[in-house]
């Protein structure tokens, strides 16, 4: 069976849990669908509106007397994988069970090592949590050296880096699952970002990766043969919202790289995905990438649909 990561974006997983709960039934789905097309499917997922909404809740509580003890950002980002891997493998399960599918499915907390002296570190830009005023977030960034900057003019946020991702520690795990046939949930939200230290041991930071840079990462790793990107939209477009936007049906290296260069990809959405696509193409040999809408992911594997980005 071919080897098949899938990144789920944030639309596929809703800001809440209640409206997680309900989308992730339509996701499970799309999911199943690709196993019946005869892949073997291993998922990794976005957590943004997730780990930030934990930690601005564990901020809150902690902030306000709620005798509820400060939450480091790594285990906020922990939280949200096992909540949103909860709802995904009940679904999954779910929808499996109705087509009488006997398969397995699972979640898997995963770590992903990032280098301490990354740049990122350096210039931290994700915004995450709650919002403060000036006073508070000077208050709490002298009594907990965290990083604040001002948000789109509603208050002060705190920031967090965004490192490369540079080892998946739990990859033997999910090697195992999935040559057992398991559809595996791993690197959620890009995977808890921990650094390796002196001894071996490892310590989490305060970071969120790139979901569609770990994707990649796990696809190289497990020699997927492709990598799925799945977003809000069906094709990727050059000249996006101009009179002359263009639908792109494939590209190869070349190509990917000169549009890049020629900036038409937002820095912000299409622009990570495009750039992970590029980086699991480039490092393979037979490997190719899919950039699509969840709800077309099927039509897409067959041609019908979707931007393929190959040698």
């Amino acid at each position: 069976m071919k080897k098949l990561v899938i990144a789920l974006g944030g639309n596929a997983l809703g800001n809440n849990a209640e409206e997680q709960l309900q989308l992730v039934k339509h996701t499970a789905k799309t999911i199943v669908d690709l196993v019946e097309e005869g892949y073997n499917v291993i998922v990794g997922h976005g957590n943004g509106p997730q780990v930030g909404m934990i930690n601005l809740a564990m901020d809150f509580a902690s902030n306000n007397g709620a005798n509820t003890p400060f939450m480091p950002f790594a285990e906020c980002g922990a939280m949200s994988q096992g909540y949103i891997g909860y709802h995904l493998q009940q679904s999954i399960r779910t929808e499996l069970k109705s087509r009488n599918i006997n398969k397995n499915v699972a979640a898997v907390v995963t770590q992903v090592v990032v280098d301490k002296d990354d740049d990122a570190f350096k210039n931290l830009t994700k915004p995450v949590g709650m919002f403060y005023t000036k006073e508070e977030a000077d208050k709490i960034a002298a009594e907990k050296g965290f990083t604040f900057v001002e948000d789109a003019g509603r208050g002060y946020r705190r920031v967090v880096a965004s490192p490369e991702p540079q080892e998946i520690v739990e990859l033997e795990t999910v090697k195992q699952l999935v040559d057992n046939g398991t559809i595996v949930i791993t690197v959620g939200g890009g995977g808890i970002p921990v650094v390796e230290n002196e001894d071996g041991s490892l310590t989490g930071v305060a970071a969120v990766i790139d979901k569609d840079k770990s994707s990649a990462k796990l696809a190289k790793d497990l020699d997927a043969e492709m990598l799925v990107i799945l977003t809000a939209v069906d094709r990727v477009c050059i000249n996006f919202n101009k009179p002359n936007q263009e639908e792109i049906a494939c590209m190869d290296l070349a190509k990917v790289k000169q549009y890049i260069a020629e900036e038409h990809f937002a820095k912000g959405s299409m622009l990570p995905k495009v750039e992970a696509c590029l980086d699991f193409v480039e490092a393979g040999t037979n490997g190719q990438a899919l950039i699509t809408s969840l709800e077309k992911a099927k039509e897409a594997l067959r041609g019908e649909t979707g931007t393929i980005i190959k040698k």
